[in-house]
């Protein structure tokens, strides 16, 4: 659609605006366009037609003057015929043929000649004699010269063979000329023309004329410009107004406005159906752009998108390689029991920063990640990453930015705690901390786990044509999910799959910045093979809690303590388990208590809840 290229940046080439590679022209220079090319076409086929009818006339005077000088030539050939046979010079004779024929010629290429019934010349004259030409060469006209001679020899009246020919010399030229029979010399004369040369003036004459009417047309098309901007002058400033709209405001970027604004200035338009078609543009302009602004509010902008270029949004979707991010609120149901109603508030300011941190152009503008809200389920959020490349692409900078939005979620929530807990110090100052005000003081200080997982999923529209939701499905989104579950078990605020590990880690800069240590092999609930869980330690976290908490040093010690754990060494993984002093390995004393490890122990451990 044509207003769909409006939103590239605007662009002026010789005088006309250009948006993108499309250039916007003038309706006035439209209008006048389609009159002088049909003017232009008008005069153009009138002189054409006119010059082929003339050009027919002139081969008809051509062939005229042609038989003419045939006969004159016939003449001056039977009387040369009688002299050389007198004088005993008939080669003479010949000269003074050529020398006749040579007389009548008016064109570069005009010839006249004595030809053989075998081809060979009795005389070749030619005004043009750049090019040598020894014999009849058209052997096709020379047959039918032959058969015309023959047929006439038969009826008893050879003197009557004579006609018009059309031939081509050894070197392709077209001729077209008159022949007759001289039985004297036995040959056949013939006087021809190159057609080129009649073509050639009557183009002479085409492209003169053509000239004239192209310097009219020249002329009449400055006053018609003159004349139309007068009369589309309010065109040529509704059309200024649209571009400057689209320089000041890129519709596909933009989040949301408050408010949308009329393009248009119609204070001082006059009065007329221009007018009111841009009346009507601008109401239209602030309905669609004011739903745009609603419906981007409801679904992602992935599919704002497509509704906005393809206007429709389909049934369909694709298998995808995709990064999947899932957060929970923690102890969720507890709180809303406390808060009732106004658990809601709550969660506007949770997904007001979460929202922010992963979807394009949220809130937070540092914090922007090449991803889109896959869905609210309550208190959770799916994100889901690497939608903007292809079908077939494989970019592993989506599970990096993945990762560093799980961070950046979990320090934001730690910092929204950090002013609950600023707020409970003022109001025990001031002694308006009672019981009630502690359940709703904890109920509010939320704490959230991260998931990520990725893989193929399919990633499409699904629903009916009546109602439909743009998601993603699959195992690996389950499986995200299930990964955050595990965050509460093993008292991480985020957890990876495998998956992500080895794509951040075909990321030089990633691969420097994260640290991923294996927590657990885990058989979740529903599967029957254990799957590798990592914590990502991030060597550039600037919050000073998370600096201390989360240390290389401790971390491999109970990488340590992992490895015996794995091998049934339970002994030796409890001495390194309580050495890392981490919460995670906590779990795995209160897990493997002081006992050894099982008979046939795998090193994988089965959840038996989701």
């Amino acid at each position: 659609m044509f207003f769909s290229k409006l939103k590239k940046r605007q662009k002026t080439l010789l005088g006309f605006q250009k948006v993108g590679e499309t250039a916007i022209v003038p309706i006035s220079v439209k209008i006048l366009s389609i009159f002088v090319i049909l003017i232009l076409l008008s005069c153009l086929t009138t002189n054409f037609i006119t010059l082929v009818f003339s050009q027919r006339q002139t081969i008809l005077m051509t062939n005229d003057l042609l038989v003419y000088q045939l006969s004159d030539l016939y003449t001056t050939a039977t009387n040369q015929f009688q002299i050389g046979m007198y004088s005993q010079k008939q080669d003479e004779s010949v000269k003074s043929i050529e020398e006749t024929a040579r007389r009548d010629f008016s064109r570069p290429h005009s010839l006249a000649m004595g030809v053989r019934t075998d081809g060979s010349f009795l005389f070749n004259a030619r005004n043009d004699t750049s090019k040598s030409w020894y014999r009849f060469s058209d052997e096709e006209a020379l047959g039918h010269l032959n058969q015309s001679y023959a047929a006439a020899v038969e009826a008893g009246s050879p003197e009557r063979v004579e006609g018009s020919i059309s031939f081509t010399s050894p070197y392709g030229d077209e001729y077209m000329g008159v022949y007759k029979w001289h039985d004297d010399w036995k040959c056949f004369l013939i006087r021809g023309e190159l057609r080129a040369d009649t073509r050639k003036e009557m183009y002479s004459i085409f492209f003169k004329i053509s000239l004239i009417i192209v310097i009219l047309t020249i002329g009449f098309v400055f006053v018609g410009i003159s004349v139309l901007n007068l009369l589309l002058s309010d065109v040529r400033k509704f059309t200024k107004e649209v571009y400057d709209l689209q320089q000041s405001q890129d519709m596909n970027n933009s989040a949301p406005a408050a408010q949308t604004k009329a393009p248009i200035d119609l204070s001082e338009a006059s009065n007329d159906d221009i007018t009111y078609l841009a009346a009507n543009f601008n109401d239209l302009y602030v309905n669609t752009a004011n739903l745009r602004n609603i419906f981007q509010k409801f679904v992602s902008k992935n599919v704002v998108d497509t509704a906005y270029h393809d206007h429709k949004v389909e049934l369909k979707g694709e298998q995808r390689q995709l990064t999947i991010l899932f957060t929970d609120i923690k102890n969720f149901t507890n709180r809303t029991e406390v808060l009732g109603n106004d658990i809601i508030r709550l969660l506007n300011i949770h997904y007001n920063s979460i929202i922010g941190i992963i979807q394009p152009d949220g809130l937070v503008e540092e914090n922007r990640s090449k991803a889109f809200i896959g869905s609210l389920i309550g208190d959770a959020v799916l994100g889901v990453f690497g939608i903007n490349g292809t079908k077939d692409s494989h970019d592993p900078q989506k599970s990096v930015d993945a990762v560093a939005c799980a961070w950046k979620m979990t320090v934001q929530t730690k910092s929204f705690r950090q002013k609950m807990d600023a707020r409970r110090k003022e109001l025990m100052d001031e002694g308006r901390f009672d019981d009630q005000a502690q359940k709703v003081y904890e109920a509010v200080r939320i704490d959230i786990g991260v998931g990520i997982d990725g893989g193929e999923v399919f990633y499409g529209n699904i629903g009916s044509n009546k109602y439909m939701a743009n998601t993603v499905i699959g195992d690996n989104v389950n499986s995200a999910s299930r990964i955050e579950g595990l965050t509460r078990v093993y008292r991480l605020p985020v957890l990876v799959s495998e998956y992500v590990v080895e794509e951040i880690k075909q990321v030089r800069e990633a691969a420097e910045r994260y640290r991923f240590f294996e927590v657990d092999t885990v058989q979740v609930k529903g599967k029957k093979i254990g799957k590798r869980i990592y914590f990502p330690l991030d060597l550039e976290q600037t919050d000073e809690e998370f600096k201390s908490l989360y240390t290389v040093e401790k971390f491999e010690e109970f990488e340590i303590g992992l490895k015996a754990y794995y091998d049934g060494d339970w002994k030796s993984a409890r001495s390194h388990f309580k050495k890392s002093e981490l919460d995670v390995a906590q779990v795995f004393l209160s897990r493997i208590g002081l006992k050894s490890a099982p008979e046939g122990w795998s090193g994988i451990w089965t959840m038996t809840t989701k």
